[in-house]
């Protein structure tokens, strides 16, 4: 995974730092912004390999972030990974209306998990949760 760019949104300042620091190092290229129009505008420069954004967000909230990269044939492609609100419920991918939308994780959730996540998403373009321990 070194080398594979990856942009991290997410209002909460905490949350930003601590994936950030944990991807970094992993390896990864993170580069951050603090809610989802900041984040587009960084997609458009910046051709990051893969989004992580929360859901909820000032200015543009990351459901709305997500339909419109899949609406623009340049950007339809950049797979997203999306963080919510413990209690907040999204609806299955297929009916939001976000074909890039690759997997969902609830929040609290644990740094591990999410870059587990994204090394799966980068090398099979898609996320299977592992099976709960009994």
């Amino acid at each position: 995974m070194p080398g594979k760019r990856v942009l991290i949104c997410d209002d909460d300042l905490h949350i930003l730092r601590a994936a950030e620091f944990k991807l970094r190092r992993a390896g990864l290229e993170v580069t951050c912004a603090h809610d989802g129009l900041e984040a587009w505008e960084r997609i458009q420069a910046e051709k990051p390999d893969l989004l992580v954004t929360d859901c909820q967000m000032p200015r543009l909230d990351g459901l709305t972030l997500a339909r419109r990269l899949s609406e623009d044939p340049e950007l339809a492609d950049l797979p997203v990974v999306m963080l919510t609100a413990k209690g907040f419920e999204l609806a299955r991918r297929n009916e939001t209306g976000c074909e890039n939308l690759v997997a969902i994780l609830a929040k609290p959730f644990s740094p591990r998990e999410l870059l587990r996540c994204i090394e799966q998403v980068l090398e099979t373009g898609a996320y299977v949760r592992p099976a709960a321990a009994i």
